[in-house]
């Protein structure tokens, strides 16, 4: 599903009785019209309720992996078990990019796509479930899981004749066929050779995404989706934005409720609140409301598209690690941060800022120095805050955030609306 010449031109319509386009091919039907809107529909918001769970889940097992005492205490093995969870992330998000890729080819409003996306999100929900014993227990719940969702429905686009997207179906089927193999194999496997086959895997996956599915002597995808329906992903990226803010504050809440509601950790609460609403202010400022502009305006969408791509992937990353850190605030706010928990409080921000800078390359073609500059802030705030307080280094970050936010309206106030300037 990574693409096609364009699925419009595979529809073929007349006039009906009132003067309007009907489409003559009935499984042509399934494709979205030239001229549908590209709204995302209530079915795509209705999907994403799973990965606010989904979110949740990967959350726990970074904070797992925090209030470990052999891993909390060094930076170096904390990364080490952030690695093995950031193999469930990046299943999690290419399973929801794919499913934005088909709803932005075909038609929400038919059954048929309904069925698929529906399906998908149970199997979501599956996925979800497997994520905390995934590296364990699960392993087998969670490859098979994700394998199934891939390649079904997949299979199900491929069984469905009659217009060009059945061929880009069928390389992108190949891929995940192959795919499958050391996702099913790793299943079985040794943790270590686990992990090494499922990151095969999932080298496997992105790779034929980015290349367009390529089969020798089948050839290979050429157009973006990006190229064809820029507006619906950009409105899909950002909502996802939105899952994983509201994720933050489910967690935050959550665990406010787990421990007594003292001074201290109502303080922890205040600043996990206003963290959100920072990150939130961050994103939306200018270029979160006209990425879909960009990408039209741009000379090669498909490129710009995938450099929207990664910057989100990096600001879901940041913001899951900042849900994190406002966790362990939670359960120990006026202990002594060890190296890994200060790691996450403010690498969470700093893994945002990054995604962000890229976001506002994508839009303006230029960065604003409050990022990274903020990012250079937190990184060398890191090493004196070890020992502190852990609700001393939430403050820090917050400090910083507010910077970059307020610098923002510093630099707009008076000015007109900056428009859409994509590189070129």
């Amino acid at each position: 599903m990574g693409g096609a010449a364009t699925w419009y031109d595979c529809i073929s319509d007349k006039a009906d009785e009132a003067g309007g386009p009907v489409t003559t091919n009935r499984v042509a039907n399934l494709l979205r019209m030239r001229e549908s809107p590209q709204r995302p529909t209530f079915l795509e918001l209705f999907f994403d309720l799973v990965y606010v769970f989904a979110l949740t889940r990967i959350v726990h097992e970074l904070v797992l992996d925090y209030t470990r005492d052999h891993v909390a205490d060094t930076l170096t093995t904390s990364l080490s078990e952030n690695a093995e969870t950031l193999l469930l992330l990046l299943a999690v998000w290419w399973i929801w990019t794919q499913t934005a890729w088909m709803t932005s080819r075909f038609d929400p409003f038919q059954p048929a796509t309904q069925f698929v996306v529906l399906a998908t999100m149970l199997g979501s929900l599956f996925l979800a479930v497997a994520i905390s014993g995934a590296l364990a227990e699960t392993g087998l719940l969670f490859a098979s899981t994700y394998v199934a969702i891939q390649v079904g429905r997949t299979l199900f686009f491929v069984l469905v004749r009659g217009h060009d997207l059945r061929r880009v179906n069928m390389l992108a089927l190949v891929w995940f066929g192959a795919s499958a193999v050391p996702w099913l194999t790793g299943a079985f496997a040794p943790e270590v050779t686990r992990n090494s086959l499922w990151t095969l895997a999932l080298a496997i996956d992105y790779l034929g995404g980015r290349l367009g599915w390529p089969v020798p002597w089948l050839g290979r995808s050429r157009v973006s989706p990006w190229a064809v329906a820029g507006e619906h992903l950009a409105e899909r990226y950002w909502q996802l934005v939105i899952v994983a803010l509201g994720e933050t504050i489910l967690t935050s809440g959550s665990s406010l409720l787990r421990g007594p509601i003292v001074a201290e950790r109502t303080l922890a609460l205040t600043l996990s609140f206003l963290t959100t609403v920072l990150l939130w202010r961050i994103y939306f400022y200018r270029a979160g409301q006209i990425l879909g502009e960009a990408i039209a305006a741009s000379a090669d969408p498909g490129r710009l598209g995938r450099l929207a791509e990664f910057s989100h992937l990096l600001m879901v990353a940041g913001i899951l690690a900042t849900s994190a850190g406002s966790e362990l605030v939670l359960i120990d706010p006026s202990g002594h941060a060890k190296p890994a928990w200060v790691g996450t409080i403010l690498g969470g921000p700093v893994l945002y800022l990054a995604g962000r800078s890229v976001f506002e390359y994508v839009a303006f073609a230029r960065v604003s120095r409050p990022r990274p500059i903020g990012i250079l802030v937190l990184a060398a705030m890191a090493p004196v805050m070890v020992g502190l307080p852990p609700l001393g280094v939430a403050a820090a970050a917050v400090a910083v955030l507010l910077g970059v936010a307020v610098s923002d309206t510093i630099r707009a106030h008076g000015r007109p609306l900056e428009q859409a300037s994509p590189p070129r």
